[in-house]
């Protein structure tokens, strides 16, 4: 039976061109955060919205938007509509969860980011484009040569404002707003409203109605945590073990050395690994997105701008190889799983230098986590990840002829469970270095003791 405390989308006002269109879909009913924001957006008030990964808000506030920019027409470069987004993954994600939606309603939609030629983006904005969804400093660029003006800018919304703040980003975001008439609407999404963030909030949004529909805690019912305590001689092993395993799997680790490195290292082992940084070239980061989330890889080792960046369903398992340095941290890299009402675990590995620290930022993450120990006895460790012993195949390269035609949806959740499931439609080896351990280079890999 159908939540009736429930609103439909059409009861939260969109139209019923919208609302057939996300039926088709497979988008039935509303997230609560989409439920508070809808009403509010459409009616023309400023929004500052906060949930937590995974809880729809990319609809909450796309959805509304587009619904605002409808009746009317874009001239040459002269967008009525943006969205900022700190990473090109995210923007091509919101731009695909957006996509049929702004088809329905006769919008034309453009996604402009950084690592992508400079001259197609001006031609495509010479074209006319209603709605404008962008890294700050590729559409800073676009301002300086004139390819671009604000001055028609009905609806401005900032996506994670919080990363903004910690990727330097806000300055040319100030720059932006600045750029966009004084009384347009202006939304702004973040996990965390402090600091930085808060005073964008004073200087440019005007009487806005906050929504919050979760504290940003990674400790929701649906999701496991554990600290693996592991020797450092068997870091690796215990890693490539924990790769092995069956499921889609994240890889968090700290440097972008470490992710080519780790990856390499999986792959000759036999682990089908990918791996994902800010100076892999844009074309290889969108392949190996869409591999990760229609499954073509199950592994994929990051960095933390993925933590942000990745917004894909089904992801069972986050591990911390590189333990995070900071409470924000371990939030955004442990939201990539247990996203929209299902199940996840994230594992921690620490070895005894790396263990006091790693503890220290859990607790200030509100995170309870169990600890297990690797190396003895206890399998406890093995029941939790799933992990199995690698097949010592090297997987070869695969043939990528063109980029991936699809990219990930962002966001909410879709398919025959519930309101959605694990899928997403277009909406989700190297030689090993030697003594080079996961991610952070320490150690040697040796066999057993497990």
């Amino acid at each position: 039976m159908p939540d009736r405390s429930t609103p439909t989308f059409a009861q939260l006002g969109l139209p019923p061109t919208l609302v057939h269109s996300l039926g088709r879909e497979g988008i039935a009913a509303p997230f609560p955060i989409q439920a508070a924001t809808i009403p509010d957006i459409l009616a023309g008030r400023d929004v500052l919205g906060r949930g937590p990964t995974g809880s729809g808000k990319t609809l909450a506030f796309g959805l509304p938007l587009l619904v605002r920019l409808t009746g009317g027409a874009s001239r040459a470069g002269r967008p009525r509509g943006i969205v900022l987004v700190p990473t090109r993954e995210l923007a091509a994600q919101i731009e695909s969860a957006l996509d049929e939606s702004a088809v329905s309603l006769g919008l034309r939609m453009a996604a402009i980011v950084g690592g992508v030629p400079f001259k197609g983006q001006a031609v495509r904005l010479s074209r006319g484009v209603d709605l404008l969804i962008a890294t700050p400093g590729r559409l800073a660029d676009h301002l300086a040569q004139g390819t671009v003006t604000l001055d028609d800018v009905k609806v401005t919304a900032v996506d994670e404002a919080d990363h903004m703040a910690e990727l330097g980003f806000l300055p040319q975001v100030t720059e932006i707003l600045d750029r966009t008439p004084d009384g347009a609407q202006r939304l702004l999404f973040s996990a965390t409203l402090d600091g930085e963030v808060d005073t964008l909030v004073a200087r440019y949004l005007h009487d806005p109605v906050t929504h919050a529909t979760a504290e940003a805690v990674a400790a929701v019912d649906t999701m496991e945590h554990h600290v693996l305590h592991v020797p450092r001689e068997i870091k690796w092993d215990t890693v490539a073990r924990i790769a092995a395993r069956d499921g889609r799997t994240l890889l968090f680790v700290r440097t972008k050395a470490g992710v080519d490195r780790l990856t390499d290292e999986l792959r000759a082992a036999g682990v089908d690994a990918a791996g994902l940084h800010g100076d892999k070239p844009q074309g290889h980061r969108t392949r190996v997105l869409a591999e990760f989330t229609d499954g073509t890889v199950p592994v994929l080792v990051a960095t933390d701008v993925a933590a942000r960046g990745i917004h894909v369903d089904g992801i069972s398992l986050v591990v911390h190889v590189d333990p995070p340095t900071e409470p924000k941290a371990y939030l955004h890299r442990a939201g990539r799983t247990a996203r929209a009402g299902e199940s996840g675990v994230v594992v921690t590995v620490v070895t005894e230098d790396e263990r006091t620290a790693a503890e220290k930022v859990m607790r200030a993450a509100g995170v309870d986590a169990a600890a297990l120990a690797v190396g003895g006895r206890d399998r406890g460790w093995i029941a939790v990840t799933g992990a199995r012993e690698p097949s010592g195949t090297p997987v070869p390269e695969r043939e990528r002829t063109a980029p991936a035609p699809d990219q990930p949806r962002a966001e909410q959740p879709r398919g025959p469970r519930g309101r959605g499931g694990p899928g997403f439609r277009g909406q989700g080896a190297g030689r090993r270095t030697r003594g080079a351990g996961p991610g952070s280079g320490h150690g040697k890999r040796r066999r057993g003791g497990h």
